[in-house]
């Protein structure tokens, strides 16, 4: 085998220095800028990326706030509205009750007048059926009748 061949050696090693000194300028040259470039770009990218997503966190935490804070002043205004509401449909119903307890104590005087007159008038009539029902028992069991001692006998009863 050629490689181990003492004789060659040497020259193996001086091919081996000089290929390894020129593959050393090479990557050092021109592969490790390149790359150096490329990783820096891609740091500063990672970065800008970085501030660009925190940005957009702050943003999303005040649009969070604000959304918030329109949603608690809604609320406390729907809150206002629905009191308000309350209160006046509160009022106008007491007003419609007082409203209708009024005529109702207006119609109960008015029934209580008409039963009045009309109970007034029934026992009316029921003294003269009275004294003309105790004229005609008593005639029927004496034949004679005395109208005014009939009447008074009935008013002493119905009183």
């Amino acid at each position: 085998m050629p490689q181990l061949a003492f004789e060659t050696f040497v020259p193996q090693l001086v091919w081996l220095v000089i290929t390894f000194g020129f593959l050393y300028l090479m990557m050092a040259r021109v592969a490790l800028p390149r790359i150096a470039t490329v990783l820096e770009e891609r740091r500063d990218r990672i970065a800008d990326d970085l501030d660009q997503a925190e940005q957009f966190k702050r943003q999303t935490d005040e649009a969070i706030a604000a959304y918030e804070k329109a949603l608690a002043e809604a609320r406390a205004n729907a809150h206002e509205i629905a009191q308000a509401t309350r209160d006046r449909l509160h009022e106008e119903t007491e007003r419609q009750r007082k409203s209708i307890e009024a005529r109702l104590a207006e119609k109960i005087a008015t029934a209580e007048k008409q039963i009045a007159a009309t109970k007034e008038k029934a026992l009316g009539n029921v003294r003269a059926v009275a004294i003309e029902v105790a004229e005609a028992v008593v005639t029927e069991l004496l034949g004679n009748t005395d109208r005014a001692a009939t009447e008074r006998a009935v008013d002493s009863e119905l009183k």
